[in-house]
Protein backbone atom coordinates (compact mmCIF):
# COMPACT_ATOMS: atom_id res chain seq x y z
CA UNK A 1 0.00 0.00 0.00
CA UNK A 2 1.46 3.38 -0.93
CA UNK A 3 2.12 5.80 1.94
CA UNK A 4 0.36 9.15 1.40
CA UNK A 5 1.85 12.35 2.78
CA UNK A 6 -0.16 14.49 5.18
CA UNK A 7 -0.51 17.26 2.58
CA UNK A 8 -1.92 14.77 0.08
CA UNK A 9 -4.35 13.43 2.68
CA UNK A 10 -5.55 16.96 3.52
CA UNK A 11 -6.13 17.73 -0.14
CA UNK A 12 -7.97 14.45 -0.62
CA UNK A 13 -10.13 15.07 2.44
CA UNK A 14 -11.13 18.48 1.13
CA UNK A 15 -12.08 17.05 -2.26
CA UNK A 16 -13.90 14.15 -0.62
CA UNK A 17 -15.95 16.60 1.40
CA UNK A 18 -16.70 18.65 -1.74
CA UNK A 19 -18.03 15.50 -3.37
CA UNK A 20 -20.57 14.95 -0.63
CA UNK A 21 -23.73 17.04 -0.66
CA UNK A 22 -25.16 18.40 2.57
CA UNK A 23 -28.94 18.37 2.16
CA UNK A 24 -31.79 20.29 3.66
CA UNK A 25 -33.50 18.98 6.77
CA UNK A 26 -36.95 18.28 5.55
CA UNK A 27 -38.09 16.30 2.77
CA UNK A 28 -39.99 15.12 1.38
CA UNK A 29 -42.56 14.06 2.13
CA UNK A 30 -41.03 13.35 5.72
CA UNK A 31 -41.66 14.45 9.32
CA UNK A 32 -38.83 15.78 11.43
CA UNK A 33 -37.03 14.19 14.33
CA UNK A 34 -39.14 12.90 17.22
CA UNK A 35 -39.07 14.39 20.67
CA UNK A 36 -36.41 12.86 22.90
CA UNK A 37 -39.06 11.42 25.18
CA UNK A 38 -40.01 8.87 22.55
CA UNK A 39 -36.52 7.76 21.57
CA UNK A 40 -35.92 4.35 23.10
CA UNK A 41 -32.79 3.63 25.16
CA UNK A 42 -31.76 7.26 25.35
CA UNK A 43 -31.38 9.57 28.33
CA UNK A 44 -33.90 12.39 28.39
CA UNK A 45 -32.59 15.92 28.75
CA UNK A 46 -34.64 18.94 29.85
CA UNK A 47 -36.22 20.28 26.67
CA UNK A 48 -35.16 23.66 25.39
CA UNK A 49 -37.86 26.31 25.53
CA UNK A 50 -39.07 26.50 21.92
CA UNK A 51 -39.95 29.73 20.25
CA UNK A 52 -43.48 29.82 18.82
CA UNK A 53 -43.62 28.59 15.23
CA UNK A 54 -44.20 31.58 12.97
CA UNK A 55 -46.77 30.99 10.24
CA UNK A 56 -45.81 31.22 6.56
CA UNK A 57 -46.64 34.38 4.64
CA UNK A 58 -49.25 32.51 2.63
CA UNK A 59 -51.34 32.17 5.80
CA UNK A 60 -53.64 35.13 6.40
CA UNK A 61 -54.11 35.52 10.19
CA UNK A 62 -57.54 37.01 9.54
CA UNK A 63 -58.45 34.41 6.93
CA UNK A 64 -60.85 31.46 7.22
CA UNK A 65 -60.05 28.31 9.16
CA UNK A 66 -60.12 26.32 5.92
CA UNK A 67 -59.04 28.04 2.71
CA UNK A 68 -58.41 27.48 -1.00
CA UNK A 69 -56.35 30.03 -2.90
CA UNK A 70 -53.39 30.76 -5.23
CA UNK A 71 -50.13 32.49 -4.31
CA UNK A 72 -48.24 34.87 -6.59
CA UNK A 73 -44.99 34.23 -4.69
CA UNK A 74 -45.34 30.50 -5.31
CA UNK A 75 -46.19 31.23 -8.94
CA UNK A 76 -42.93 33.18 -9.34
CA UNK A 77 -40.93 30.33 -7.80
CA UNK A 78 -42.68 27.73 -9.96
CA UNK A 79 -41.99 29.80 -13.08
CA UNK A 80 -38.30 29.92 -12.11
CA UNK A 81 -38.17 26.14 -11.75
CA UNK A 82 -39.88 25.67 -15.11
CA UNK A 83 -37.41 28.06 -16.73
CA UNK A 84 -34.56 25.94 -15.38
CA UNK A 85 -35.60 22.55 -16.66
CA UNK A 86 -38.39 21.45 -14.32
CA UNK A 87 -40.50 19.52 -16.84
CA UNK A 88 -42.05 16.93 -14.51
CA UNK A 89 -45.63 16.12 -15.48
CA UNK A 90 -45.64 18.70 -18.28
CA UNK A 91 -47.73 16.59 -20.65
CA UNK A 92 -50.30 15.90 -17.92
CA UNK A 93 -50.48 19.49 -16.65
CA UNK A 94 -53.22 22.04 -17.10
CA UNK A 95 -52.91 24.01 -20.38
CA UNK A 96 -52.08 27.18 -18.43
CA UNK A 97 -48.66 25.76 -17.59
CA UNK A 98 -47.51 25.55 -21.22
CA UNK A 99 -49.05 28.94 -21.97
CA UNK A 100 -47.13 30.63 -19.15
CA UNK A 101 -43.91 28.86 -20.14
CA UNK A 102 -44.28 30.18 -23.70
CA UNK A 103 -44.90 33.73 -22.47
CA UNK A 104 -41.90 33.57 -20.15
CA UNK A 105 -39.61 32.21 -22.89
CA UNK A 106 -40.70 34.94 -25.29
CA UNK A 107 -40.06 37.63 -22.70
CA UNK A 108 -36.63 36.17 -21.86
CA UNK A 109 -35.62 36.13 -25.51
CA UNK A 110 -36.18 39.88 -25.68
CA UNK A 111 -34.06 40.75 -22.62
CA UNK A 112 -30.36 40.11 -22.03
CA UNK A 113 -30.89 40.97 -18.34
CA UNK A 114 -33.57 38.29 -18.12
CA UNK A 115 -31.30 35.69 -19.69
CA UNK A 116 -28.43 36.56 -17.38
CA UNK A 117 -30.70 36.37 -14.32
CA UNK A 118 -32.12 33.07 -15.58
CA UNK A 119 -28.63 31.62 -16.01
CA UNK A 120 -27.67 32.59 -12.45
CA UNK A 121 -30.93 31.16 -11.16
CA UNK A 122 -30.48 27.89 -13.02
CA UNK A 123 -26.88 27.52 -11.85
CA UNK A 124 -28.04 27.90 -8.24
CA UNK A 125 -30.75 25.28 -8.75
CA UNK A 126 -28.27 22.85 -10.33
CA UNK A 127 -25.85 23.32 -7.45
CA UNK A 128 -28.56 22.60 -4.87
CA UNK A 129 -29.95 19.48 -6.51
CA UNK A 130 -30.95 16.79 -4.01
CA UNK A 131 -31.49 13.05 -4.26
CA UNK A 132 -34.92 13.16 -5.86
CA UNK A 133 -37.09 15.53 -7.85
CA UNK A 134 -39.70 15.58 -5.09
CA UNK A 135 -37.15 16.70 -2.48
CA UNK A 136 -35.77 19.25 -4.91
CA UNK A 137 -39.21 20.73 -5.38
CA UNK A 138 -40.10 20.62 -1.69
CA UNK A 139 -37.33 22.98 -0.60
CA UNK A 140 -38.37 25.69 -3.08
CA UNK A 141 -42.06 25.30 -2.23
CA UNK A 142 -41.16 25.64 1.44
CA UNK A 143 -39.30 28.89 0.74
CA UNK A 144 -42.05 30.27 -1.52
CA UNK A 145 -44.69 29.83 1.18
CA UNK A 146 -42.69 32.16 3.42
CA UNK A 147 -42.11 34.89 0.81
CA UNK A 148 -43.79 38.28 0.80
CA UNK A 149 -45.64 39.16 -2.44
CA UNK A 150 -43.71 40.37 -5.51
CA UNK A 151 -41.80 42.46 -6.27
CA UNK A 152 -40.26 42.31 -2.77
CA UNK A 153 -40.04 38.50 -2.52
CA UNK A 154 -38.34 38.54 0.86
CA UNK A 155 -38.79 35.99 3.67
CA UNK A 156 -41.59 37.07 5.97
CA UNK A 157 -39.68 35.88 9.04
CA UNK A 158 -36.13 36.13 10.34
CA UNK A 159 -33.61 33.66 8.94
CA UNK A 160 -33.58 31.57 12.13
CA UNK A 161 -37.35 31.16 11.88
CA UNK A 162 -37.32 29.84 8.31
CA UNK A 163 -37.77 26.07 7.90
CA UNK A 164 -34.30 24.58 7.39
CA UNK A 165 -35.01 23.34 3.88
CA UNK A 166 -36.23 26.83 2.90
CA UNK A 167 -33.19 28.45 4.45
CA UNK A 168 -30.96 26.15 2.40
CA UNK A 169 -32.15 27.67 -0.89
CA UNK A 170 -32.71 31.27 0.23
CA UNK A 171 -29.77 32.25 -1.96
CA UNK A 172 -31.93 31.95 -5.09
CA UNK A 173 -33.90 35.10 -4.21
CA UNK A 174 -31.63 37.81 -5.72
CA UNK A 175 -31.62 36.15 -9.15
CA UNK A 176 -35.35 35.32 -8.86
CA UNK A 177 -36.18 38.98 -8.20
CA UNK A 178 -33.98 40.10 -11.08
CA UNK A 179 -35.57 37.56 -13.43
CA UNK A 180 -39.11 38.48 -12.41
CA UNK A 181 -38.38 42.17 -12.95
CA UNK A 182 -36.66 41.66 -16.31
CA UNK A 183 -39.55 39.71 -17.85
CA UNK A 184 -42.28 41.70 -16.03
CA UNK A 185 -43.54 38.49 -14.44
CA UNK A 186 -46.31 40.28 -12.53
CA UNK A 187 -48.01 41.12 -15.84
CA UNK A 188 -47.85 37.46 -16.85
CA UNK A 189 -49.39 36.55 -13.49
CA UNK A 190 -52.23 39.05 -13.87
CA UNK A 191 -52.91 37.85 -17.42
CA UNK A 192 -53.22 34.23 -16.31
CA UNK A 193 -54.89 34.83 -12.94
CA UNK A 194 -58.37 34.08 -14.41
CA UNK A 195 -57.27 30.48 -15.09
CA UNK A 196 -56.35 30.15 -11.43
CA UNK A 197 -59.67 31.58 -10.33
CA UNK A 198 -61.52 29.19 -12.64
CA UNK A 199 -59.66 26.23 -11.12
CA UNK A 200 -60.54 27.42 -7.61
CA UNK A 201 -64.21 27.70 -8.55
CA UNK A 202 -64.18 24.12 -9.86
CA UNK A 203 -62.41 22.80 -6.77
CA UNK A 204 -64.50 24.60 -4.19
CA UNK A 205 -67.39 22.13 -4.06
CA UNK A 206 -65.30 18.89 -4.22
CA UNK A 207 -63.02 20.17 -1.45
CA UNK A 208 -65.99 21.24 0.65
CA UNK A 209 -67.65 17.84 0.15
CA UNK A 210 -64.45 16.03 1.17
CA UNK A 211 -64.21 18.03 4.38
CA UNK A 212 -67.89 17.58 5.22
CA UNK A 213 -67.79 13.84 4.53
CA UNK A 214 -64.61 13.40 6.57
CA UNK A 215 -65.98 15.30 9.54
CA UNK A 216 -69.26 13.43 9.28
CA UNK A 217 -67.43 10.10 9.47
CA UNK A 218 -65.34 11.29 12.43
CA UNK A 219 -68.53 12.70 14.01
CA UNK A 220 -66.69 15.95 14.62
CA UNK A 221 -67.77 19.46 13.65
CA UNK A 222 -65.47 21.31 11.28
CA UNK A 223 -62.78 23.10 13.28
CA UNK A 224 -63.54 26.75 14.02
CA UNK A 225 -60.52 27.41 16.24
CA UNK A 226 -58.81 30.48 14.83
CA UNK A 227 -55.30 29.36 15.73
CA UNK A 228 -55.51 26.10 13.74
CA UNK A 229 -55.82 26.48 9.99
CA UNK A 230 -55.90 24.31 6.88
CA UNK A 231 -55.03 25.85 3.52
CA UNK A 232 -54.94 24.37 0.03
CA UNK A 233 -52.77 26.37 -2.38
CA UNK A 234 -53.08 25.64 -6.09
CA UNK A 235 -50.18 25.99 -8.51
CA UNK A 236 -50.70 24.49 -11.99
CA UNK A 237 -47.09 25.33 -12.94
CA UNK A 238 -46.09 22.25 -10.90
CA UNK A 239 -46.55 18.60 -11.79
CA UNK A 240 -50.01 17.20 -10.94
CA UNK A 241 -48.23 14.20 -9.37
CA UNK A 242 -46.31 16.40 -6.91
CA UNK A 243 -48.24 17.13 -3.72
CA UNK A 244 -46.46 19.12 -1.01
CA UNK A 245 -48.16 18.98 2.37
CA UNK A 246 -46.47 20.96 5.12
CA UNK A 247 -47.18 21.52 8.81
CA UNK A 248 -45.97 24.77 10.36
CA UNK A 249 -46.94 24.68 14.02
CA UNK A 250 -50.74 24.64 13.93
CA UNK A 251 -50.93 25.62 10.24
CA UNK A 252 -51.41 22.89 7.64
CA UNK A 253 -50.67 23.80 4.01
CA UNK A 254 -51.17 21.58 0.96
CA UNK A 255 -49.77 22.66 -2.42
CA UNK A 256 -51.42 20.91 -5.37
CA UNK A 257 -51.48 21.28 -9.13
CA UNK A 258 -55.00 21.16 -10.59
CA UNK A 259 -55.77 19.78 -14.04
CA UNK A 260 -59.11 20.80 -15.49
CA UNK A 261 -60.46 21.41 -11.99
CA UNK A 262 -59.28 18.14 -10.43
CA UNK A 263 -56.53 17.44 -7.88
CA UNK A 264 -55.15 14.46 -5.97
CA UNK A 265 -57.94 14.70 -3.43
CA UNK A 266 -56.82 11.55 -1.58
CA UNK A 267 -53.57 13.29 -0.61
CA UNK A 268 -55.41 16.44 0.44
CA UNK A 269 -57.74 14.29 2.57
CA UNK A 270 -54.76 12.49 4.10
CA UNK A 271 -53.38 15.85 5.20
CA UNK A 272 -56.78 16.94 6.48
CA UNK A 273 -56.94 13.79 8.61
CA UNK A 274 -53.59 14.79 10.10
CA UNK A 275 -55.06 18.23 10.75
CA UNK A 276 -58.00 16.76 12.67
CA UNK A 277 -56.37 13.77 14.40
CA UNK A 278 -52.91 15.01 15.39
CA UNK A 279 -54.13 17.42 18.10
CA UNK A 280 -56.25 14.65 19.62
CA UNK A 281 -53.37 12.18 19.87
CA UNK A 282 -50.61 14.63 20.76
CA UNK A 283 -52.70 15.74 23.72
CA UNK A 284 -52.45 12.16 25.01
CA UNK A 285 -48.78 11.62 24.15
CA UNK A 286 -47.70 11.72 27.81
CA UNK A 287 -49.73 8.55 28.41
CA UNK A 288 -48.38 6.60 25.43
CA UNK A 289 -45.00 5.57 26.85
CA UNK A 290 -46.43 2.15 27.65
CA UNK A 291 -46.71 1.60 23.88
CA UNK A 292 -42.95 2.02 23.33
CA UNK A 293 -42.34 -1.77 23.06
CA UNK A 294 -44.17 -1.61 19.72
CA UNK A 295 -41.25 0.40 18.31
CA UNK A 296 -38.95 -2.58 18.80
CA UNK A 297 -41.10 -4.61 16.43
CA UNK A 298 -40.67 -2.17 13.53
CA UNK A 299 -36.87 -1.81 13.62
CA UNK A 300 -36.57 -3.82 10.41
CA UNK A 301 -39.62 -2.29 8.73
CA UNK A 302 -39.12 -0.10 5.62
CA UNK A 303 -40.34 2.97 7.51
CA UNK A 304 -38.96 6.47 7.76
CA UNK A 305 -36.81 6.84 10.85
CA UNK A 306 -39.41 9.10 12.43
CA UNK A 307 -41.99 6.32 12.50
CA UNK A 308 -39.46 3.82 13.85
CA UNK A 309 -38.50 6.12 16.72
CA UNK A 310 -41.64 8.08 17.68
CA UNK A 311 -44.59 6.09 18.97
CA UNK A 312 -46.95 9.06 18.66
CA UNK A 313 -46.10 9.62 14.98
CA UNK A 314 -46.49 5.89 14.28
CA UNK A 315 -49.84 5.77 16.07
CA UNK A 316 -51.16 8.80 14.19
CA UNK A 317 -50.23 7.37 10.81
CA UNK A 318 -51.68 3.94 11.66
CA UNK A 319 -54.99 5.48 12.70
CA UNK A 320 -55.16 7.57 9.54
CA UNK A 321 -54.42 4.53 7.37
CA UNK A 322 -57.15 2.61 9.17
CA UNK A 323 -59.69 5.40 8.59
CA UNK A 324 -58.69 5.58 4.92
CA UNK A 325 -59.20 1.83 4.59
CA UNK A 326 -62.62 2.04 6.23
CA UNK A 327 -63.75 4.88 3.94
CA UNK A 328 -61.93 4.08 0.70
CA UNK A 329 -63.72 3.86 -2.61
CA UNK A 330 -63.12 0.22 -3.48
CA UNK A 331 -64.71 0.54 -6.91
CA UNK A 332 -67.15 -2.21 -5.96
CA UNK A 333 -70.83 -1.29 -5.81
CA UNK A 334 -73.05 -2.70 -3.09
CA UNK A 335 -75.58 -4.91 -4.83
CA UNK A 336 -79.04 -3.41 -4.54
CA UNK A 337 -81.90 -5.87 -4.21
CA UNK A 338 -84.54 -5.05 -6.85
CA UNK A 339 -87.97 -3.89 -5.79
CA UNK A 340 -91.06 -6.06 -6.14
CA UNK A 341 -89.20 -9.36 -6.44
CA UNK A 342 -90.83 -12.70 -5.81
CA UNK A 343 -90.40 -13.74 -2.18
CA UNK A 344 -89.06 -17.10 -3.29
CA UNK A 345 -86.20 -15.34 -5.11
CA UNK A 346 -85.19 -13.21 -2.12
CA UNK A 347 -82.41 -15.59 -0.87
CA UNK A 348 -80.74 -15.42 -4.28
CA UNK A 349 -80.65 -11.62 -4.25
CA UNK A 350 -79.57 -11.50 -0.63
CA UNK A 351 -76.68 -13.78 -1.56
CA UNK A 352 -75.64 -11.41 -4.35
CA UNK A 353 -75.71 -8.50 -1.92
CA UNK A 354 -73.70 -10.49 0.61
CA UNK A 355 -71.09 -11.34 -2.03
CA UNK A 356 -70.67 -7.64 -2.95
CA UNK A 357 -70.24 -6.70 0.71
CA UNK A 358 -67.64 -9.44 1.15
CA UNK A 359 -65.72 -8.16 -1.86
CA UNK A 360 -65.73 -4.63 -0.44
CA UNK A 361 -64.54 -5.91 2.93
CA UNK A 362 -61.77 -7.91 1.23
CA UNK A 363 -60.56 -4.85 -0.67
CA UNK A 364 -60.43 -2.83 2.54
CA UNK A 365 -58.69 -5.62 4.42
CA UNK A 366 -56.12 -5.81 1.65
CA UNK A 367 -55.34 -2.12 2.15
CA UNK A 368 -54.88 -2.78 5.87
CA UNK A 369 -52.49 -5.66 5.23
CA UNK A 370 -50.48 -3.55 2.81
CA UNK A 371 -50.12 -0.87 5.49
CA UNK A 372 -49.07 -3.50 8.03
CA UNK A 373 -46.42 -4.85 5.64
CA UNK A 374 -45.01 -1.33 5.28
CA UNK A 375 -44.54 -1.23 9.05
CA UNK A 376 -47.69 0.54 10.19
CA UNK A 377 -48.39 -2.31 12.58
CA UNK A 378 -51.27 -0.72 14.50
CA UNK A 379 -53.41 -0.28 11.38
CA UNK A 380 -55.31 -3.54 11.95
CA UNK A 381 -56.02 -2.58 15.56
CA UNK A 382 -57.42 0.81 14.65
CA UNK A 383 -59.30 -0.65 11.67
CA UNK A 384 -61.15 -2.96 14.08
CA UNK A 385 -61.70 -0.07 16.48
CA UNK A 386 -63.19 2.07 13.70
CA UNK A 387 -65.70 -0.68 12.87
CA UNK A 388 -66.94 -0.49 16.46
CA UNK A 389 -66.74 3.32 16.38
CA UNK A 390 -69.07 3.47 13.38
CA UNK A 391 -71.80 1.76 15.38
CA UNK A 392 -71.89 4.34 18.18
CA UNK A 393 -73.07 7.97 18.26
CA UNK A 394 -69.89 9.12 20.04
CA UNK A 395 -67.50 11.28 18.06
CA UNK A 396 -63.80 10.53 17.61
CA UNK A 397 -62.79 13.30 20.00
CA UNK A 398 -64.48 11.43 22.85
CA UNK A 399 -63.66 7.93 21.58
CA UNK A 400 -59.98 8.26 20.81
CA UNK A 401 -58.91 8.14 24.46
CA UNK A 402 -60.53 4.75 24.98
CA UNK A 403 -58.94 3.45 21.76
CA UNK A 404 -55.48 4.42 22.99
CA UNK A 405 -55.79 3.68 26.69
CA UNK A 406 -57.69 0.44 26.11
CA UNK A 407 -55.09 -1.01 23.75
CA UNK A 408 -53.66 -4.38 24.80
CA UNK A 409 -50.04 -3.53 24.01
CA UNK A 410 -48.73 -7.06 24.48
CA UNK A 411 -51.26 -8.38 22.01
CA UNK A 412 -50.31 -5.75 19.45
CA UNK A 413 -46.62 -6.54 19.95
CA UNK A 414 -47.29 -10.23 19.26
CA UNK A 415 -49.35 -9.32 16.19
CA UNK A 416 -46.60 -7.06 14.90
CA UNK A 417 -43.99 -9.80 15.33
CA UNK A 418 -45.99 -11.99 12.98
CA UNK A 419 -45.96 -9.39 10.20
CA UNK A 420 -43.66 -10.02 7.23
CA UNK A 421 -42.40 -6.61 6.23
CA UNK A 422 -41.76 -5.56 2.66
CA UNK A 423 -38.08 -5.63 1.78
CA UNK A 424 -38.30 -2.23 0.12
CA UNK A 425 -40.64 0.71 0.80
CA UNK A 426 -43.78 0.43 -1.30
CA UNK A 427 -44.49 4.15 -1.02
CA UNK A 428 -42.50 7.36 -0.61
CA UNK A 429 -43.63 7.73 3.00
CA UNK A 430 -46.09 10.14 4.50
CA UNK A 431 -47.25 12.94 2.22
CA UNK A 432 -47.09 15.33 5.18
CA UNK A 433 -43.84 17.05 6.19
CA UNK A 434 -43.63 18.82 9.52
CA UNK A 435 -41.43 21.91 9.70
CA UNK A 436 -39.28 21.89 12.85
CA UNK A 437 -39.39 24.61 15.44
CA UNK A 438 -36.41 26.89 16.01
CA UNK A 439 -33.26 24.82 15.71
CA UNK A 440 -30.94 24.21 18.61
CA UNK A 441 -28.31 21.69 19.65
CA UNK A 442 -27.27 19.16 17.03
CA UNK A 443 -30.07 20.26 14.70
CA UNK A 444 -28.53 23.74 14.66
CA UNK A 445 -25.09 22.18 14.08
CA UNK A 446 -26.45 20.36 11.05
CA UNK A 447 -27.80 23.61 9.62
CA UNK A 448 -24.49 25.39 10.18
CA UNK A 449 -22.67 22.54 8.47
CA UNK A 450 -25.05 22.70 5.55
CA UNK A 451 -24.31 26.42 5.16
CA UNK A 452 -20.57 25.85 5.27
CA UNK A 453 -19.98 27.06 8.83
CA UNK A 454 -17.70 24.20 9.86
CA UNK A 455 -16.34 26.02 12.93
CA UNK A 456 -19.82 26.79 14.26
CA UNK A 457 -21.05 23.25 13.65
CA UNK A 458 -17.96 21.77 15.27
CA UNK A 459 -18.26 23.89 18.41
CA UNK A 460 -21.88 22.86 18.94
CA UNK A 461 -21.12 19.17 18.36
CA UNK A 462 -18.13 19.27 20.75
CA UNK A 463 -20.20 21.03 23.41
CA UNK A 464 -22.97 18.45 23.05
CA UNK A 465 -20.44 15.70 23.80
CA UNK A 466 -19.23 17.59 26.87
CA UNK A 467 -22.87 17.94 27.96
CA UNK A 468 -23.32 14.17 27.54
CA UNK A 469 -25.79 14.37 24.68
CA UNK A 470 -28.10 11.34 24.43
CA UNK A 471 -27.02 11.01 20.78
CA UNK A 472 -23.19 10.98 20.83
CA UNK A 473 -23.08 9.05 17.57
CA UNK A 474 -24.73 11.89 15.73
CA UNK A 475 -22.36 14.41 17.33
CA UNK A 476 -19.35 12.38 16.16
CA UNK A 477 -20.93 12.08 12.71
CA UNK A 478 -21.09 15.88 12.50
CA UNK A 479 -17.53 16.28 13.78
CA UNK A 480 -16.30 13.82 11.16
CA UNK A 481 -17.78 15.86 8.34
CA UNK A 482 -16.41 19.05 9.88
CA UNK A 483 -12.96 17.44 9.75
CA UNK A 484 -13.47 16.55 6.10
CA UNK A 485 -14.39 20.15 5.32
CA UNK A 486 -11.14 21.23 7.01
CA UNK A 487 -9.07 18.67 5.12
CA UNK A 488 -8.34 16.48 8.18
CA UNK A 489 -9.08 12.99 6.91
CA UNK A 490 -7.37 11.24 9.83
CA UNK A 491 -9.58 12.89 12.45
CA UNK A 492 -12.64 12.35 10.23
CA UNK A 493 -11.84 8.66 10.06
CA UNK A 494 -11.64 8.43 13.84
CA UNK A 495 -14.92 10.30 14.32
CA UNK A 496 -16.77 8.18 11.78
CA UNK A 497 -15.51 5.09 13.62
CA UNK A 498 -16.83 6.55 16.89
CA UNK A 499 -20.17 7.30 15.22
CA UNK A 500 -20.48 3.65 14.23
CA UNK A 501 -19.73 2.53 17.80
CA UNK A 502 -21.99 5.00 19.60
CA UNK A 503 -24.97 5.60 17.31
CA UNK A 504 -28.22 3.71 17.64
CA UNK A 505 -29.66 5.26 14.49
CA UNK A 506 -29.27 2.91 11.49
CA UNK A 507 -28.97 5.81 9.06
CA UNK A 508 -26.06 7.44 10.87
CA UNK A 509 -24.35 4.08 11.22
CA UNK A 510 -24.81 3.15 7.55
CA UNK A 511 -23.52 6.44 6.21
CA UNK A 512 -20.56 6.39 8.60
CA UNK A 513 -19.61 3.04 7.07
CA UNK A 514 -19.98 4.52 3.58
CA UNK A 515 -17.77 7.48 4.43
CA UNK A 516 -15.17 5.13 5.92
CA UNK A 517 -15.31 3.01 2.78
CA UNK A 518 -14.61 6.04 0.62
CA UNK A 519 -11.78 7.17 2.85
CA UNK A 520 -10.20 3.71 2.59
CA UNK A 521 -10.65 3.85 -1.19
CA UNK A 522 -8.84 7.19 -1.30
CA UNK A 523 -6.05 5.59 0.78
CA UNK A 524 -5.94 2.64 -1.65
CA UNK A 525 -7.04 0.15 1.02
CA UNK A 526 -9.66 -1.61 -1.08
CA UNK A 527 -10.22 -4.65 1.16
CA UNK A 528 -11.10 -2.47 4.14
CA UNK A 529 -13.27 -0.27 1.92
CA UNK A 530 -15.23 -3.30 0.72
CA UNK A 531 -15.77 -4.38 4.32
CA UNK A 532 -17.22 -0.96 5.17
CA UNK A 533 -19.59 -0.99 2.19
CA UNK A 534 -20.78 -4.46 3.19
CA UNK A 535 -21.31 -3.23 6.77
CA UNK A 536 -23.38 -0.32 5.43
CA UNK A 537 -25.69 -2.73 3.63
CA UNK A 538 -25.92 -4.98 6.69
CA UNK A 539 -27.19 -2.07 8.81
CA UNK A 540 -30.33 -2.00 6.63
CA UNK A 541 -31.56 1.51 7.29
CA UNK A 542 -34.34 0.97 4.75
CA UNK A 543 -33.37 3.88 2.49
CA UNK A 544 -32.75 3.47 -1.21
CA UNK A 545 -30.01 6.08 -1.42
CA UNK A 546 -27.98 4.24 1.23
CA UNK A 547 -28.26 0.97 -0.63
CA UNK A 548 -27.32 2.52 -3.96
CA UNK A 549 -24.30 4.32 -2.51
CA UNK A 550 -23.01 1.16 -0.80
CA UNK A 551 -23.59 -0.98 -3.90
CA UNK A 552 -21.80 1.59 -6.03
CA UNK A 553 -18.83 1.38 -3.65
CA UNK A 554 -18.78 -2.40 -3.97
CA UNK A 555 -18.74 -2.25 -7.75
CA UNK A 556 -15.82 0.13 -8.08
CA UNK A 557 -13.55 2.16 -5.80
CA UNK A 558 -14.63 5.66 -4.91
CA UNK A 559 -12.77 8.29 -6.89
CA UNK A 560 -12.34 11.93 -6.01
CA UNK A 561 -14.22 14.20 -8.42
CA UNK A 562 -12.54 16.29 -11.07
CA UNK A 563 -13.84 19.83 -10.70
CA UNK A 564 -14.87 21.77 -13.78
CA UNK A 565 -15.89 24.92 -12.00
CA UNK A 566 -19.65 24.46 -12.12
CA UNK A 567 -20.25 20.86 -11.14
CA UNK A 568 -20.01 21.39 -7.41
CA UNK A 569 -22.10 23.72 -5.33
CA UNK A 570 -21.10 25.79 -2.33
CA UNK A 571 -20.48 24.16 1.03
CA UNK A 572 -19.94 20.80 -0.58
CA UNK A 573 -23.23 20.44 -2.39
CA UNK A 574 -23.15 18.62 -5.68
CA UNK A 575 -25.67 17.92 -8.39
CA UNK A 576 -27.44 14.63 -7.91
CA UNK A 577 -26.64 11.82 -10.21
CA UNK A 578 -23.04 12.87 -10.92
CA UNK A 579 -21.00 9.75 -11.24
CA UNK A 580 -18.20 10.91 -8.99
CA UNK A 581 -20.26 12.44 -6.26
CA UNK A 582 -22.36 10.74 -3.66
CA UNK A 583 -23.87 11.98 -0.49
CA UNK A 584 -24.54 11.46 3.15
CA UNK A 585 -27.42 12.44 5.36
CA UNK A 586 -27.34 15.78 7.07
CA UNK A 587 -28.85 14.20 10.15
CA UNK A 588 -30.15 10.94 11.45
CA UNK A 589 -33.64 11.78 10.28
CA UNK A 590 -32.97 13.34 6.90
CA UNK A 591 -32.70 11.39 3.65
CA UNK A 592 -29.47 11.96 1.79
CA UNK A 593 -29.16 12.94 -1.84
CA UNK A 594 -27.17 10.90 -4.30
Amino acid sequence: MPVLSRSVLMSAATLLCAALAVPAFSQTPQITAPPLRNRPQQQQLPPAEPRPQKPPAVMDPAGPTVGLEPSESLFDMAVALNACGYDNGLDESDPVRKRVRDEVNQAAEQSADARNARDQMCLFIAQHHLSSDSRDLAQYVSLALYLTPPPVLEPSVEDEDLPPDASAVEGILPSLRAFAKAIDLHVIWVTNRPSYEAAINKLHDPLTNMIVETNTYLKMPASTYGGKRFLVVIEPMLSPADVNARVYGTDYVVVVSPVNGTIRMQDVRHTYLHYEIEPLLYSKSSSMDRMLPILKTVREAPLDFNFRSDIVALTIECMIRAIEARTMDTGIAVYKIPDNIDRADLPKYEHLRSVSLQQIAAAREKAVQEAMAEGFVLTQYFYDQMIAFEKTPTGLKDSIGEMVYGMDVDRQVHRARDVTFNQEPQSTGDVVSRAPLTLHGLDLAEMKLMKGDADGAGKIAEQSLKDRTPDPGRANFILARVSLMKGDMETAQNDFTQAVKLSKDPRTMAWSHIYLGRIYDVQDERDQALAEYHDALNVRDGQQDTRLAAERGLKKPFELPHHDGAADGPAGSAPAGSGSAAAAPASATVPAPQ
